[in-house]
């Protein structure tokens, strides 16, 4: 499923960690959330296309959670809710679904069934929404569908670490990407690793791009990378 980005809301860590390294095997964006509220703030900031929704959350339940993001105008009516929860009794389900839940997945459960329940809920919800596979930033140019870049229309080679990490800049055009959260999409590190990696790939991507046009990547000092914004 091209260009889906899944929240994963899950209080477990053990759970968390499982699904999302396996969504992101099968090339999912991956975000994870361990609260209501860190969900709601997760879900306004990555603007999800679908949510894997524990019910039973430190602070409330994941209904509360699923009735407020169908209630927000912000968020798109594709979005896509699927509770995930060990209350498997009938009227649970049918209290799930009847608050907009798209699916109902019972723990515990094999990743493999999750993977399956997620894109066949996807290509129910996004039938109708054919996404642009270009992103597009200035004169910087990336097909998702044909893994290739472009700057003023000149072709940029790039490794597949490069790509992904140019490819999270683009994602998040505007705003600065916090090495962390760099650090975890595109090498799925903790924050407690070194970032050198990171600083020494950043400079791989400006060799690359600066010579074709002005400077696009810029770094907020302590805390991450951003592209510039583009002068009209």
């Amino acid at each position: 499923m091209e260009s889906a980005t899944v929240l994963i809301v899950e209080d477990e860590p053990s759970i968390a960690d499982i699904l999302r390294i396996t969504l992101k095997f099968h090339g999912f964006a991956v975000h994870t959330a361990a609260t209501g509220r860190e969900a709601l703030a997760a879900a306004r900031e990555h603007r999800p296309d679908l949510v894997l929704l524990d019910v039973m959350l430190p602070d409330g339940n994941g209904w509360e959670v699923c009735r407020t993001l169908r209630a927000e105008r912000t968020f798109p009516d594709e979005l896509a809710v699927i509770f995930v929860t060990a209350r498997d009794a009938p009227r649970d389900v049918v209290a799930g679904l009847a608050l907009g839940g798209d699916d109902y997945i019972t723990k515990p459960f094999g990743v493999d069934e999750v993977v399956a329940r997620v894109q066949a809920v996807l290509r129910r919800t996004r039938r109708n929404t054919v996404p642009d596979p270009v992103l597009r930033h200035g004169d910087l140019e990336m097909d998702e569908a044909t893994y290739s870049v472009r700057r003023g229309g000149e072709p940029v080679d790039l490794t597949p670490t490069e790509y992904n990490l140019l490819r999270q800049l683009l994602r998040n055009a505007g705003r600065i990407v916090t090495k962390e959260q760099l650090l975890q999409d595109v090498w799925s590190y903790d924050f407690d690793v070194e970032s050198t990696v990171l600083e020494t790939y950043i400079s791989y991507l400006r060799r690359k791009l600066d010579h074709l046009g002005p400077p696009l990547i810029e770094t907020k000092r302590g805390i991450g990378y951003g592209l510039r914004a583009v002068r009209a």
